[in-house]
């Protein structure tokens, strides 16, 4: 079969969903949370010169910029078209050869690609203070600008790693000599960059807003990441809590060659009015926010929630199917989903949560739903008189949000 006709199986089968195998990427700075699902075994999987996996992409188009050694298609999503994975294609292939057809005109014609991805981030400790460019300075080195979101969901939070506290931005009195100071050290030991920066305890089910050019130390939780399908960064901080170093190479990550050595630059790369915004709290916190009255949306058998809402490029939900319930939900966008907890049908497809995934491993709890299929309205079928069924929901851009 060729690619286009696999694509159209695909479509078909799922009329209008499409089901994705699970995608593992592995980071070289990042040691395993082992709260993805994925066997004991297997978090080492591609050797340990390529470091652990920590990361499940979802709905992914956009490859993993992880060195060297990193495989063509890492971090990319597969379509499966059948049951046992044997015929399969990129979801990125099935994007360019259907365009609107899977995420809609609108977005077809501004981006000619699906312009988002989401990922479970499972650390055990946490990341580096970090920047992820905005446009004007991802653009020189081929890249687009990153805002992200997170959101903590309990269900894959048995345990809060070692340090469940996000350092964000900057003290409101910081000055950029201070934080050059602390760059020009990056090679002298701890640079102190988070003596000028202040932390938040992570708050299962709640999440933030980061938008490009913010310093961020994600902590230790296990995080629902959705992002603007980029995956340009420089980690501005050299010594972690516990005392792992950045190697050098990664505060110059996304740097154009003609400013590497430039201090000046890295700091260019800053919004800094964002970063020492003094009410950081109240502008970036989201606590979920119901889409509709929760009373009536209970009578009809589901919750549906804003749980990722600053941002007009991504955007994410959390919906929950009531135990015994069949609902019909609608969409304006087409959007990718990642099942939590429970079982059931998703229109056509048979849907669970898996306990203990093997590297390679076939699931049913990854899917794509079309533009079309999200505005026809996708059947939900809950068997289960005592569990609901909890799902995850990232968009690129929805109208139906509103800021």
């Amino acid at each position: 079969m060729t690619k286009k006709s696999i694509s159209e199986k695909a479509l078909e089968k799922g009329q209008g969903i499409l089901r994705l195998a699970p995608t593992w990427v592995p980071r070289s700075f990042c040691r395993p949370g082992r709260r993805i699902k994925l066997h004991p075994d297997d978090y080492y999987k591609l050797g340990l010169e390529r470091g652990g996996i920590d990361e499940r992409w979802l709905a992914s188009t956009t490859p993993a910029d992880n060195g060297p050694k990193t495989p063509e298609d890492e971090g990319l999503s597969y379509v499966v078209a059948d049951q046992d994975g044997k015929e399969k294609i990129l979801f990125a292939e099935v994007v360019d050869m259907l365009g609107g057809a899977v995420i809609g005109n609108d977005l077809w014609s501004k981006y000619h690609k699906w312009p988002m991805f989401s990922k479970f981030f499972d650390n055990l400790g946490p990341l580096p203070h970090h920047v992820h460019h905005r446009d004007e300075h991802a653009s020189k080195v081929g890249q687009s600008g990153k805002p992200e979101m997170y959101f903590f969901p309990s269900q894959l939070n048995n345990h809060p790693g070692e340090f469940p506290f996000t350092f964000f931005g900057l003290n409101p009195s910081t000055t950029k000599e201070q934080v050059k100071e602390c760059l020009m050290n990056f090679t002298k030991g701890d640079n102190k960059l988070l003596d000028l920066s202040r932390s938040y305890k992570l708050t299962l089910d709640t999440g933030w807003d980061v938008p490009p050019g913010v310093l961020h130390a994600p902590g230790s939780l296990c995080t629902y990441e959705p992002q603007f399908a980029s995956d340009v960064y420089a980690m501005y901080q050299s010594v972690l809590y516990g005392g792992q170093c950045v190697p050098e190479e990664l505060l110059w990550k996304d740097t154009p060659k003609e400013e590497a050595g430039n201090y000046d630059y890295l700091l260019d790369v800053l919004d800094w009015e964002l970063n020492i915004d003094p009410n950081f709290y109240e502008n970036r916190f989201m606590p979920p926010r119901p889409v509709d009255d929760l009373e009536s949306m209970k009578e009809e058998g589901y919750i549906d929630e804003w749980i990722c809402y600053k941002c007009k490029e991504v955007s994410a939900k959390r919906l929950t199917i009531l135990p015994g319930r069949t609902v019909t939900i609608k969409d304006s966008a087409a959007y990718g989903l990642i099942l939590l907890q429970g079982h059931g049908k998703l229109g056509n497809w048979d849907i669970e949560t898996p306990t203990l995934i093997r590297y390679g491993q076939l699931t049913n709890d990854e899917f794509f739903v079309t533009e079309e299929a999200a505005r026809k309205g996708v059947v939900i079928k809950n068997p289960s008189p005592v569990e609901p069924i909890v799902m995850l929901k990232h968009f690129a851009e929805n109208p139906d949000l509103v800021l």
